[in-house]
């Protein structure tokens, strides 16, 4: 199994609009494109005070499947439209082998 992890952070008046526009919206249509080995996400937010640090972890049977969902370039970040304007910054996404 594939974890693929990125982090990304916004301004802490941003947190709950970008929290509800993943719950709501972009976790349901990363489900909704049946990519064959897709195993699920999870969400782990931190707030700091001056800016909310957003985790996301998608679990992926494999290389195949992470490279259908993010394409070529593995580790550049899928960043949906409507999220855009709520990051203020972002890391490119880490892949990791699921040891346990």
């Amino acid at each position: 199994m594939i974890a693929r992890i990125w982090h990304g952070w916004t301004k802490p008046e941003d947190a709950n609009a970008y929290e509800k526009l993943l719950r709501g919206e972009i976790f349901p249509a990363i489900a909704a494109q049946n990519i064959e080995g897709y195993r699920g996400a999870e969400l782990f937010v931190r707030n700091d005070g001056n800016e909310v640090e957003f985790v996301t972890v998608l679990r992926f049977d494999s290389t195949d499947a992470v490279k259908e969902f993010a394409g070529p370039e593995a580790n550049k970040p899928v960043i949906f439209p409507t999220a855009e304007a709520l990051i203020a910054r972002m890391t490119p996404a880490q892949h990791y082998r699921v040891a346990i």
